[in-house]
């Protein structure tokens, strides 16, 4: 039996490092320029194995659904996977190829991320080993297409099996698709302000949003107020003044230290700052998953 399962896109992430500054919350590439590039890192990434490889650093037993292309950079996710001991339970894809993201890094330490999904919309529900995933927690991330109707049917099978489940879905997934189905089978929903505000559209977040179904929901908010409710209570933690390097994956390494103090049986205080102290060594140093903690926690 796992610990936890992992249910969502596996890419390589190449990070574009220019000169650029933002202006109002833009940043601007001028039609038929050529740019110069400072720096260029390749590093693997997606919120399946962001999360997976989170989980296993903390010694819990995990796998992670995923699917790859038959390519270099499909070989390169599986031979990261096995390296930090996540089994990968999707297949390879001789059809599409792997994921791949663009991420425009700017001088205030924002980005914005370009993402070809490829090979993760087409996990298929009849090509999954149902009989291998026991799991105490399924996770899901956002993933589009033929994989999100999946997700949706093995939130279904697992949670009339005992499993719980944990959601971090994200802003084009709530646009595109209605998440209703998943959210009323949640023990945990994890979201920015801007995502549930996508949900929300009036009165108190955290109350509209526990009243989709979820026992425990919590919001980010970039450096800003971290919130949770659980129905009875409301929680809060501030974010510390750390040194921003690159923030991709901060919010995977939050969502995954949160649930992760979750499945150990903690109180949603100490899950929170678990989930702080992920997301916070993740965003002072380049890659999602290079700085994420190293602590058995089973």
């Amino acid at each position: 039996m796992f610990d936890v399962i992992t249910f969502g896109s596996a890419v390589v992430d190449v990070f574009v490092y220019t000169d650029l500054a933002e202006k109002a919350g833009h940043v601007c590439y001028n039609v038929g320029s050529k740019i110069l590039i400072n720096d260029l890192k390749f590093d693997v990434g997606g919120g399946g194995t962001n999360t997976a490889v989170a989980f296993s650093r903390l010694g819990f037993r995990t796998g992670s659904i995923g699917r790859v292309g038959n390519d270099a950079n499909g070989k390169r996710i599986l031979n990261l996977l096995e390296k930090e001991s996540v089994k990968f339970l999707g297949k390879v894809d001789e059809n599409h190829a792997t994921g791949y993201s663009v991420i425009l890094d700017s001088k205030a330490k924002d980005r914005t991320i370009l993402t070809y999904k490829g090979a993760n919309d087409h996990i298929k529900w009849g090509e999954l080993n149902t009989g291998a995933l026991i799991t105490k927690w399924l996770y899901l991330s956002s993933l589009l297409e033929e994989s999100f109707e999946t997700q949706k049917k093995l939130v279904e099978y697992l949670a009339k099996r005992g499993a719980k489940i944990a959601f971090n879905p994200s802003e084009y997934l709530i646009r595109k698709k209605n998440i209703h189905s998943i959210l009323k089978h949640c023990e945990v929903l994890v979201l920015n302000k801007e995502e549930a505000q996508l949900l929300v559209s009036r009165g108190d977040l955290l109350e509209g949003l526990y009243n989709l179904g979820p026992r425990i929901v919590v919001i980010t908010d970039k450096d800003k107020e971290i919130t949770a409710y659980d129905g009875d209570k409301k929680y809060s933690l501030k974010p510390h003044k750390v040194k921003v390097v690159e923030r991709t994956g901060a919010g995977d390494a939050f969502a995954s230290g949160f649930v992760a103090g979750q499945i150990i049986g903690k109180d949603i205080d100490w899950s929170l700052r678990l989930g702080l102290e992920e997301s916070e060594s993740v965003i002072r140093y380049f890659g999602a998953k290079n700085k994420l903690l190293r602590r058995k926690l089973r």
